[in-house]
């Protein structure tokens, strides 16, 4: 057991738990003042200003946290950060004017990430995460949603799969790992429909990683998957009991935020061009809506309006987006 005194602010978000984190005001953070926090290994015992604290605890070994701020672990909650090679090219052409389609036309993009990761070895693959998790975590994030999704072959994109499975389990003791299957990132340039590349690698292999990931995810978007092959996906996944997320309305609004609520997901992401009618349905679900600022800046889009989200009553969450672009 152990006492952490005189903290300067020490945030425990009660009002954010009470209300299910929708609709919060700034005293929902619940933020205690001059406060202590006892605690062992296994959870929080006590919390409240240090003027209060139990004589049961003043002679228990305590640490000084004068002038410091106490919060929650920060949690990041979508990132792409097991791949090979960068794509510091692609920033010169977005800034020279090229969008999205005319770089991935040209080579770039995800199928250009593609090519490096299939060439890495798990061993430098996980060396790279390795790296990558332990800048992360030096920030105070302790969980981490890592996906797989730069492969697109059946045999390599179930070695990402297990490298994040490796990652989850040596970082077990520091920082928590979330394994998300994203086989469904992008259609390879062998294969002639989305359908096609599903039926043949992303389904049969997601019964084959079933037992290491966390849950399953697609990006729907024109180009890329439809809203046919959202629920052959889901609809499998759901079979296998395993959880569902979405890349959701990127650069049109393809209804993804009612896909993901019709599905139960844990998350429908970046939300650029969410209808009102699709931000309704967040509101009414669990759904967590992820905001992914970075990507945004990066491609030249407006930013998704989470004023909105958070008006209507949605959860809201921000995340990283940490690829090999956001990563440079």
């Amino acid at each position: 057991m152990k006492v952490y005194k005189n903290i300067k602010e020490l945030l425990t978000l009660e009002g954010v738990h009470k209300k299910d984190g929708r609709l919060l005001q700034p005293d929902d953070l619940g933020i205690i003042e001059n406060a202590s926090v006892v605690f062992d290994e296994n959870q929080i015992i006590w919390v409240g200003k240090t003027v209060d604290l139990p004589d049961d605890y003043s002679k228990i070994t305590s640490e000084d946290f004068s002038g410091k701020v106490v919060l929650p672990e920060i949690v990041d909650s979508h990132t792409h950060l097991v791949f090979g090679g960068n794509r510091a090219n692609e920033y010169s052409m977005r800034l020279n004017g090229a969008d999205y389609q005319e770089i991935a036309n040209a080579g770039g993009g995800i199928l250009s990430t593609m090519e490096s990761t299939n060439k890495a070895s798990f061993e430098e693959l996980y060396s790279l995460g390795k790296k990558r998790i332990e800048t992360i975590s030096s920030y105070g994030i302790r969980s981490i949603e890592v996906k797989s999704g730069y492969s697109l072959t059946y045999e390599n994109e179930k070695i990402l799969s297990e490298v994040i499975h490796k990652l989850k389990q040596d970082f077990s003791d520091k920082v928590h790992i979330h394994n998300t299957f994203l086989a469904a990132h992008a259609v390879p340039k062998t294969y002639s429909t989305s359908s096609k590349y599903l039926k043949e690698v992303v389904l049969p292999l997601l019964h084959d990683v079933k037992n290491i990931i966390d849950s399953v995810d697609i990006f729907q978007e024109e180009g890329y998957f439809d809203s046919n092959d959202v629920e052959e996906l889901f609809s499998t996944a759901q079979d296998l009991n395993i959880q569902r997320r979405i890349h959701a309305d990127e650069f049109n609004d393809n209804n993804g935020a009612y896909l993901a609520t019709k599905y139960n997901c844990l998350s429908a992401d970046h939300l650029l061009r969410t209808s009102k009618s699709g931000i309704k349905a967040l509101a009414g679900s669990n759904t967590v809506a992820t905001i992914l600022p970075g990507t945004a800046l990066f491609l030249g889009k407006p930013l998704a309006n989470a004023r909105a989200f958070l008006d209507e009553g949605c959860k809201v969450a921000i995340a990283s987006d940490y690829n090999p672009v956001l990563s440079l």
